[in-house]
């Protein structure tokens, strides 16, 4: 990154931790994914259990082989070769894991977290359950508003999401959201965390690089 752009995502960064903080959130802005990568191993217990639903984000910092190779166990739901009722069963344990690491389809400028997700496994996680819940987003992901994060995930996540997920919705192929409404639809829930849930300790990590969908 050149210099301008490294002291406009610094200053974005600087207020949307603001903004994080007013909402009663734990949060941090880093430069660089390394250093969002050590942050998580310097505050995750080695001997914590990790509840990781899947995100793209959080799989370019490579943290769940990292928490592996340290020795925590890893509950991961995204693990090739697993069946639906196994999947299924990973995904209630999260919800009583130590320690749920999750990405967000969107911050804004106010503080606010969007996200929308298909089953609903992965934003359940992040209001309630784990005792502590780590949320990685790149500043890529920060926008105005509500509106402007709904529209991000129509054009922005949603399509790609599809296409790496081999899903046969309509936005696989033109790009864009069309509203399906097929089996495998995966907008189906739509959660804003306007402030901290009252019961889950929520810390925001914002990266001061591109990252994730």
């Amino acid at each position: 990154m050149n210099e301008l752009t490294t002291w406009h995502h610094d200053a974005i960064g600087e207020k949307v931790v603001k903004a994080l903080t007013k909402n009663n959130f734990t949060a941090t802005y880093v430069q660089t994914r390394q250093e969002a990568l050590d942050k998580l191993l310097e505050l995750i217990p080695i001997q914590a259990t990790i509840g990781f639903g899947g995100s793209v984000t959080l799989n370019e910092l490579d943290v769940v082989a990292k928490l592996e190779e340290r020795g925590n166990p890893v509950l991961n739901s995204m693990k090739p070769g697993l069946n639906p009722q196994e999947v299924r069963a990973i995904r209630r344990q999260q919800l009583l894991a130590d320690v749920y690491l999750s990405g967000t389809n969107a911050v804004t400028l106010d503080g606010q977290l969007v996200n929308v997700d298909a089953t609903g496994n992965r934003v359940g996680a992040m209001l309630f359950g784990p005792e502590k819940v780590f949320i990685v987003v790149s500043v890529n992901k920060v926008v105005k508003d509500v509106a402007e994060a709904q529209n991000r995930v129509r054009l922005w996540a949603s399509p790609p999401n599809n296409k790496r997920l081999g899903y046969p919705n309509p936005c696989a192929q033109t790009g864009v959201c069309v509203d399906c409404q097929g089996p495998s639809r995966i907008c189906n829930i739509t959660t804003i965390i306007h402030k901290r849930p009252r019961l889950t300790d929520v810390h925001v990590i914002l990266v001061g690089e591109n990252l994730g969908l």
